[in-house]
Formats: C-alpha cells, sequence, structure tokens
C-alpha cells in the first residue's frame, strides 16, 4: 500500500500536509546547519582580499553564487576597473517605501603571516576554544556573510520583507574608500535605491553588551614643515628647522596629553576626544652611511594622524593649528594630505540621532531586545568607516558587528572571531532585519501625530 494512497479525500489531504510540514522542517534545519555555515564563512575568509592586491573577483563570484542560492537578484558594478562592487536585491512587497541598506565592505587589511599562530587566510577553526583564525574574520567579513545568513533563515521561514533590502559589498574600505563607497553614493543607481537607513560595521566588545555607533571621527592627515638656514652641526644659533619643527612637535604632544587624561579619567570615550599621533618625521642630509653628521639641515617635517569627532569644533582646531603647530611666525607651513569635513552636505554634524526622534533607532534597540542581546551606550567610532559617505548625505547609519565578549582584533596578529559568536550574530541580524523590513513607517505616523 502505498503512503497517502487515494487521489481525493480529507485524509489524502491531510497526509500530504503533512509530509510537506516535514520536508520544509528538514530543509529549514539542514539550511541551519551550524558546521554547514560556519563552513560557508570559513570559504569566504579563505579568498585573500588583502590590499594592495585584494582578489576581489573570486569573492564576487562567491557571493555572487551565495545570492543565487537564495534567490536574490544581484547586480556587479565597476566604477573603478578592477574594483567590482556587488549589489544584491530582496524586493519588497512595497517598493514605494524607503529601503534597507546592508553595507559591508570585501577588502582587508595585509598581514605579517609569520607572526600569526595559523595562516592569515587558513580560516582555522580551533577545536578547543572554537576560534576561528583569518583576517578578516573580525573586519569584516563576518557581517558580510551574517547578513546572508539571516536571510537564508527569514526565507526559510517564509518571511516576506515589507521594505525592499539590499546588501552591498564594497571595495577598498581599508583604503579610504573613495574608489567603492565614494563612487557608489554618488551613482545613478545608488539614488533609485531610494535608502532609508544603512547598517555598516562596528567593533568587537570585550563585555556582554554589544556596541553600537552613531558617527564617527574624520581623518585629518596634516604635514607640518619647518625651514632655516643651514649650518654646521657644531654651531648654535636661533630658528633653525629643526628647533622650529621640535617646539611643535612638544606643543602637539601636549594636546595630545591633555585630551588623552580625559579618556584615561573616564570623562570621555575614545571617540569623544581629538586624537593626534605622529606618524613620520623626515629630517636630514643623506649619505652613503646614513646621514651628514655636521650639517644642520635646512627642512624638517613631521606628519599626523588627527581623528576629529563630529562633535568638536573644527573652526577653532584649524586655527589652533595655523597659530600654534605651524605658524608662519616660526618659518612654519602646513598642508593636508586628507582632511575630511565632521559636517554633512547640509552643514550638520555628520551623526545619526540616537533617541526617540529617530524611529530607526528605536527599531534596533527593539531589534535587540527581541534577539536576546543586549545594547551598551552608543558611541562615537575612533575611526574612519564607509558609513561616513552615507551620513555625509545626510542618511541615518548604524555601525554594528554583533561580536561580545570578544577582544577588538582587527587589524591586529591572530585576528579570530569565536564560532558561537558569530552564529548568535546572525540571530541577531534575523532579528534586526525582521524588525526594519516589517515596518510601514509614514501614513501610520501622520495618523499618530493627527491624533496626539
Amino acid at each position: 500500500m502505498s503512503f497517502c494512497s487515494g487521489k481525493h479525500g480529507y485524509y489524502h489531504d491531510l497526509c500530504v500536509f503533512f509530509i510537506t510540514l516535514i520536508l520544509i522542517v528538514i530543509a529549514t534545519t539542514a539550511a541551519e546547519d551550524p558546521s554547514t555555515i560556519l563552513s560557508r564563512f570559513q570559504q569566504y575568509l579563505q579568498i585573500n582580499t588583502a590590499q594592495p592586491h585584494p582578489n576581489y573577483y573570486e569573492a564576487a563570484e562567491f557571493i555572487i553564487s551565495q545570492a543565487k542560492l537564495l534567490s536574490l537578484e544581484s547586480q556587479t558594478l565597476e566604477f573603478v576597473k578592477g574594483k567590482p562592487l556587488i549589489l544584491l536585491k530582496w524586493p519588497g512587497n512595497d517598493p514605494t517605501l524607503p529601503s534597507i541598506l546592508l553595507n559591508s565592505h570585501t577588502d582587508v587589511v595585509p598581514s605579517e603571516h609569520h607572526k600569526w599562530t595559523h595562516p592569515p587566510f587558513s580560516a582555522h577553526l580551533d577545536s578547543t576554544t572554537g576560534n576561528i583564525f583569518a583576517r578578516g574574520s573580525q573586519d569584516m567579513k563576518c557581517v558580510g556573510l551574517q547578513y546572508l545568513e539571516a536571510i537564508r533563515k527569514l526565507k526559510a521561514s517564509g518571511f516576506r520583507p515589507l521594505r525592499t533590502l539590499y546588501l552591498s559589498f564594497l571595495p577598498d574600505e581599508e583604503i579610504g574608500g573613495n574608489d567603492g563607497a565614494g563612487k557608489f553614493v554618488d551613482s545613478d543607481v545608488f539614488a533609485k535605491m531610494n535608502v532609508g537607513i544603512v547598517l555598516d560595521e562596528g567593533l568587537a566588545s570585550p563585555t556582554d553588551n554589544y556596541r553600537a555607533y552613531y558617527g564617527e571621527r574624520s581623518p585629518w592627515w596634516l604635514v607640518v614643515k619647518a625651514v632655516g638656514a643651514p649650518g654646521h652641526g657644531a654651531k648654535l644659533y636661533d630658528n633653525t628647522a629643526m628647533e622650529n619643527l621640535l617646539k611643535s612637535i612638544e606643543i602637539i604632544r601636549r594636546f595630545r596629553a591633555a585630551e588623552f587624561d580625559l579618556v584615561k579619567a573616564g570623562q570621555k570615550a575614545e571617540g569623544e576626544v581629538i586624537s593626534v599621533n605622529m606618524v613620520f618625521l623626515k629630517a636630514g642630509t643623506p649619505s652613503p652611511s646614513g646621514f651628514v653628521m655636521n650639517l644642520q639641515p635646512s627642512e624638517a617635517q613631521a606628519g599626523f594622524d588627527i581623528r576629529v569627532p563630529p562633535t568638536a569644533d573644527q573652526a577653532s582646531l584649524e586655527s589652533r593649528i595655523a597659530d600654534e603647530w605651524a605658524p608662519a611666525s616660526r618659518n612654519m607651513t602646513f598642508e593636508f594630505k586628507q582632511k575630511v569635513s565632521v559636517n554633512d552636505k547640509f552643514g550638520r554634524p555628520a551623526v545619526t540621532a540616537v533617541d526617540s526622534s529617530n524611529i530607526w533607532w528605536a527599531l534596533f534597540e527593539e531589534a535587540i531586545i527581541k534577539a536576546n542581546a543586549r545594547l551598551g551606550k552608543p558611541e562615537i567610532f575612533p575611526a574612519s568607516t564607509d558609513a561616513r559617505y552615507f551620513r555625509e548625505r545626510g542618511l541615518p547609519a548604524i555601525g554594528f558587528s554583533p561580536m561580545a565578549n570578544t577582544p577588538i582584533l582587527l587589524h591586529d596578529h591572530n585576528e579570530f572571531l569565536n564560532k558561537d559568536e558569530y552564529l548568535k550574530g546572525i540571530d541577531v541580524y534575523e532579528s534586526i532585519i525582521k524588525t526594519y523590513a516589517s515596518y510601514i513607517q509614514y501614513q501610520r505616523d501622520d495618523a499618530s501625530r493627527e491624533e496626539l
């Protein structure tokens, strides 16, 4: 006797229903198998996309192959030859609503292979600790794959988004993002996406609380140059190039110490102060054996990596540089190799509101709670990410990487992410995506205001 025999009738239909249900459960269980999920993560990590020669095309092929398995629309954009940008789309039921953009970058920073316990592109999974060692495990291939895995789970559950969801995998974030996010936000493609909210990368948290970022410090790369008359190494005289530069270095050092003291005292977070670090010092007259030791040079210069929070007084800092750090009265000049404004294109501080005035933030907090996770106080990111390109255009952007109880190891030797934290992060993104993609917004908000 065959299973579910008969073509019609209540029992036949009921039997077919249960078989279908069983098949769905089996398929869902297979899709959520931890070893399969981790294997996909390892495959992505094993693609060497380190600057300065990232294998972008192999990464693109992998991402597109995953998109096909999920029935996501995919598009390859190449604003600069050799630097593909992959844009995936999950169409929503109401395309008139502002969309959601989940952003990540495919490139990673270089590694000193001999200083790693395991090769940086081996994606070695330690069987004892559960740590996955790889360049990009924290910054930020984890997030890109977690987006996809969360969508895999949502599709398996039968969820259909009300809003359209986009996933962008961008090149060149680690070298400034000009040919990646910079070109993307200026494109017609981006304009037609009608983006309402952007999620991008954050940092690991050593505590139980996740960290979220509503702004970031802008990079000002400053070169200070001093000139003076050359002279014999034994001669003492005023206003030499080296003397003037050293005075400036000391003034800058005192400023740095005062800002750092605020962090040490717990009065401000790292992202809330102006950081200044000297990155090079150039002076002296070269010789075959090194430098000419009995000649005082006529020029000397130093480079500084300055990071300016969006809450800082930009004009005041510019005046300080001109009047104190590199005054013309001491035969000094300065130039910026890079100078990113702390304001958006409307002249406002480039930050995303993290209070009740921003529904996207309220929904984000709600989704974190639904995922049984905890969120710390929102912060200003201490460095720079691609999120700044979106905030500069007035778009809300939240920096977030779900990595709790994890040391911050981005750009460090032996970068790793624990497999359990990675898997938990997928559940968190599932909650965020579901909450965002289900939100109706405008009509309901207007009606509520009229009632009030």
